[in-house]
Formats: structure tokens, sequence, C-alpha cells
């Protein structure tokens, strides 16, 4: 029983992905970086602190998602996450544009038909 308990928390660890992101608002002049294990669920998180004074997501009304990638490891994901947020906008422009030339943006909720 305990083999199976381990083998099963085991799973839900290497199974497990990661999501670097990143936001702008509806005009696209800010940009917001971030990572989460649910990226559905932390859009809509976004989207529910829209205007908010307390986050700088909310603030800037960065909701609408135009870049994300894929990681299996929590520390990857992280160091990914720094490594983008440590850029020039000039960089995340780019790096956006390699995989959304138009910067349209993407619903988060196809992302779960796919």
């Amino acid at each position: 029983m305990f083999e199976l308990a381990v083998m099963l928390l085991y799973l839900h660890f290497v199974n497990k992905h990661y999501y670097v992101y990143i936001l702008t608002n509806p005009e696209k002049t800010v940009l917001y970086t971030g990572v989460t294990n649910d990226l559905v669920r932390r859009i809509q998180e976004h989207k529910e602190n829209k205007g908010l004074q307390k986050t700088f997501a909310g603030r800037y009304f960065c909701y609408k998602l135009v870049y994300y990638e894929s990681c299996t490891n929590v520390r990857q994901a992280i160091e990914r996450e720094k490594e983008i947020k440590g850029w020039r906008r000039q960089k995340k422009e780019q790096l956006i544009k390699s995989v959304n030339p138009t910067w349209q943006f993407i619903d988060p909720y196809e992302l779960l038909e796919s």
C-alpha cells in the first residue's frame, strides 16, 4: 500500500505541467510575465483582478494572454520566468512574435481543447 502511495505521489509531480506566460493589456502597452501550474485558472484570476491597485497586472489591466510555454519541472519554469522578466521589452516582443506574430489574444479555454 505504501509503495502505491509513493508511486501516485511521484506520478503527480512527474506529470505536472507548469507554464510561463506573458500577458498584456488591451492596448498592448504593458507586459506581465508569470508562472503557474494552471494557466486557465491563473488567467481567470488576472481577469477578476483587473483594475485593482494591489497587483501589477490588475493595476495595468494585464489579462490578455499573448504567449505561453510549458515546462515539466517547476524549477525550470521559475528560472525561465526570471530570465524573461530580466529582459528588455524589445526582447520580450521578439519572443512573443516568434510564436504569435500578430499578437492575437489567446483564449486560455481553447488550450483545454488541444
